[in-house]
C-alpha cells in the first residue's frame, strides 16, 4: 500500500540534513515589536539542542509527555524539536483553552512540563496547570509565574550532542481534539504517521526552499502542524509568524507567503475587508470591464498580501460555494481539502491546483497512499499511513473509530463521476423534527454564511416543527445595528427566503433569532479552533426557543440591548 515507506525520514533527520547542508539559511522569522528576528537552522538546531538537555535535566525519562502552550512562534517549533531530541512526547494545547479543558487534557496525558509561551489572557489560564508540572517560560511578557525562563535555561545547558533516528513506530504526539461534543480525546500519532503524510504532500506539492509560510493558525491544529511545520521542515521552507492579531495584516503584506493555509472564517474576513473598502456592486462593475478588470485583480491581490501566493488552502469545516466564487472572480483559486486530527489532515481528498472542482473537497487520488470508501449508510471511511495508532487512554472509542483498519470519519459523503468527494453532512449531527423528518444542519448553514451580515449561525429544531436558526451578527452588522436595525432584519430575511427556496419542505427555517451575544471559545461556544459547539449552543438557548415556540414573527431579535 506506501511504495515510499522505505524512504521514510523523521523530522530530526531533516533538522540535521538542513543543519550540516545549509546552516547559514533562514528558517524562521519571529516579529518582535515590529521587528524581524530570524533564526538560520544551524541556530534552530543549537536552541533545540539545549531545550533538549534541559528537560532531560528535569529528570524526565523516555516517553514522558511534555505539553506546549502557546501562540505560533519560532520557539514552539524549537520545543517540537526539542522533545523530539529528548525521546519525549509532545502535548501541544490550543492558546485559547479554558482552564477546565487545559486541566482536563494535562492530567490525562500526564504531562511532566508544560512550555509557555506568547498568549492572550495567560493569568486565567494559569488555574487549569496543576501545581506538580514544571513551567518553562518562553521569552515573551506573560503575567503567569514559570519555573525557568527560556533564555537562562539555553544558556546555562549545552547542547545535547546525539543525534538520534526515533524508531517509526514510537509515539511521537498525542494531539487532542476540539472536544466539539464532550471531552477532548488524545489521538496518537508515530514518527510513522506524522512522517509519512508531511513526506509525501511535500512532494505532491511540490513544497520547496523558494516557498513561504504564515503561520498563524494554532499549532495545537493538526493542519498547521502538518501542513506548515511538518511539510516546511521537509521543504526547508521559510515560516513567518504573526506578532499580534492587530499586526495580522501587516506581517502578511511583509511575508507575502506563496502557501497559504486558512479556515473558511478567515477567508470570509478577507473577502469582509476588501468590501469595507470596495463595495460588492462596485467591485463586479470593474470585474466587467476588459482590461480594467486585470488591474482591479491585481490590486486586491496585493493589498491583501497574497500577490505571490501560489497555493491557498482552505479546510477544517466547509467553505461556501459563494465564498469560493468570490475568490476566484478576484482571480484566486480556493485548493479546499478534506482531512481529520485522526488520519493527520492528510488526504483522502483535495483539490490540487489547476484540478479544482468548486463543490467539493477534492480528488480521491490526489494524495498518494490513501483509500477511501462510502459505506452503505452513506458514511466515508478511509485508511493511510497517516492514520492514528489510537485514541490515548480509550480503546473502546478507539474501536468504534477504527474498524478493521478503517477510519470512520462520521461524516457522510458523496464521490462522483469524477472521482471527486463531496461532503454532504455529519452523522451526529443530524436531528429530527417532530414530524419524523432527519435534518442535516451543516447543509443548511453553509448556504446562509455566505451573508456578510452572519457571522456565526446555528441550524437547531430536535423534536420541532420545522428547524430554527440562531444567528451571531457579523462586527460589521453589529456597527450598523443603531440606524439600520430594519435593514439588516430585511436583509437577513431576504437571505433565508433564498435559502429556503433550495431546501426540502421538512428543512424549510421557519424562524431566525438574532442574538447579542458574542460566540466565542472562553463562554464555550466555540471550539478551540473555531467551529461551533453544537450541542452548548442548542442548550444555550433551548429556553429562549421553547419561549417563542408559538411565536409567528419569522425573526426575532433576542436581546432588548440590539
Amino acid at each position: 500500500m506506501d511504495p515510499y515507506q522505505a524512504s521514510y525520514t523523521t523530522p530530526l533527520e531533516m533538522l540535521y540534513k538542513w543543519n550540516e547542508n545549509l546552516p547559514d539559511r533562514i528558517f524562521l522569522r519571529q516579529p518582535v515589536n515590529g521587528e524581524y528576528k530570524t533564526y538560520t537552522w544551524a541556530q534552530v538546531n543549537d536552541q533545540a539542542r539545549r531545550l533538549a538537555t534541559a528537560l532531560l535535566a528535569q529528570g524526565l525519562v523516555k516517553g514522558d509527555r511534555v505539553a506546549i502552550l502557546a501562540k505560533n512562534c519560532a520557539e514552539w517549533f524549537i520545543s517540537d524539536y526539542a522533545i523530539q531530541l529528548a525521546s519525549l512526547i509532545s502535548v501541544p494545547l490550543y492558546p485559547m483553552q479554558t482552564p477546565e479543558s487545559l486541566e482536563y487534557v494535562l492530567k490525562h496525558s500526564d504531562s511532566k512540563v508544560i512550555i509557555i509561551g506568547k498568549l492572550d489572557g495567560a493569568k486565567g489560564m494559569e488555574p487549569g496547570i496543576p501545581d506538580n508540572i514544571s513551567r518553562i517560560a518562553m521569552p515573551y511578557p506573560m503575567d503567569i509565574k514559570a519555573d525557568h525562563q527560556w533564555d537562562e535555561l539555553l544558556a546555562n545547558s549545552a547542547p545535547f550532542s546525539g543525534s538520534p533516528i526515533q524508531p517509526m513506530d514510537d509515539l511521537m504526539t498525542i494531539i487532542y481534539t476540539s472536544g466539539t461534543t464532550g471531552n477532548p480525546k488524545g489521538v496518537m500519532h508515530t514518527y510513522r504517521t506524522f512522517s509519512s503524510g508531511s513526506q509525501s504532500a511535500t512532494r505532491v506539492l511540490k513544497i520547496n526552499k523558494d516557498d513561504r509560510y504564515l503561520s498563524f493558525l494554532p499549532l495545537s491544529h493538526i493542519a498547521e502542524r502538518f501542513m506548515v511545520l511538518g511539510c516546511s521542515t521537509y521543504g526547508c521552507s521559510d515560516v513567518s509568524f504573526v506578532e499580534s492579531l492587530d499586526t495580522f495584516g501587516e506581517n502578511l503584506q511583509t511575508t507575502r507567503p506563496t502557501l497559504l493555509f486558512a479556515v473558511p472564517r478567515i477567508w470570509q474576513k478577507f473577502q469582509q475587508k476588501v468590501n469595507q473598502k470596495l463595495p460588492q456592486e462596485k467591485l463586479d462593475k470593474l470585474l466587467r470591464i476588459p482590461l480594467i478588470n486585470k488591474l482591479v485583480r491585481k490590486k486586491i491581490q496585493k493589498r491583501m498580501g497574497l500577490d505571490k501566493s501560489r497555493m491557498l488552502i482552505s479546510g477544517a469545516s466547509p467553505i461556501t460555494l459563494d465564498l469560493l466564487q468570490w475568490y476566484k472572480d478576484i482571480g484566486f483559486e480556493i485548493n479546499e481539502g478534506y482531512g481529520m486530527t485522526e488520519n493527520l489532515a492528510y488526504g483522502p481528498a483535495l483539490n490540487l491546483p489547476g484540478a479544482v472542482k468548486i463543490g467539493t473537497v477534492g480528488s480521491i487520488t490526489a494524495m498518494p497512499n490513501t483509500e477511501i470508501k462510502i459505506t452503505d449508510e452513506g458514511e466515508i471511511i478511509t485508511r493511510s499511513p497517516s492514520l492514528m495508532t489510537g485514541y490515548y487512554l480509550e480503546p473502546e472509542k478507539t474501536a468504534e473509530t477504527i474498524r478493521d483498519g478503517w477510519l470512520h470519519t462520521g461524516d457522510k459523503g458523496e464521490i462522483d463521476s469524477d472521482g471527486y468527494l463531496t461532503i454532504t453532512g455529519r452523522i451526529k449531527d443530524v436531528f429530527k423534527t417532530s414530524k419524523g423528518k432527519f435534518v442535516q444542519p451543516n447543509k443548511i448553514e453553509c448556504l446562509l454564511q455566505y451573508n456578510e451580515l452572519i457571522e456565526q449561525v446555528c441550524i437547531a429544531g430536535s423534536g420541532a416543527p420545522q428547524p430554527i436558526c440562531i444567528i451571531e451578527l457579523s462586527e460589521a452588522a453589529k456597527l450598523k445595528i443603531k440606524d439600520n436595525k430594519q435593514a439588516i432584519e430585511d436583509n437577513i430575511r431576504a437571505t433565508i427566503k433564498k435559502v429556503n427556496q433550495q431546501l426540502e419542505h421538512h428543512e424549510i427555517i421557519e424562524r431566525c433569532f438574532i442574538i447579542a451575544d458574542i460566540w466565542t471559545t472562553e463562554n464555550g461556544l466555540l471550539t478551540p479552533t473555531m467551529k461551533i459547539k453544537r450541542n452548548i449552543v442548542e442548550k444555550h438557548y433551548t429556553a429562549l426557543c421553547d419561549q417563542h415556540s408559538t411565536n409567528k414573527t419569522d425573526i426575532i431579535w433576542a436581546s432588548a440591548q440590539l
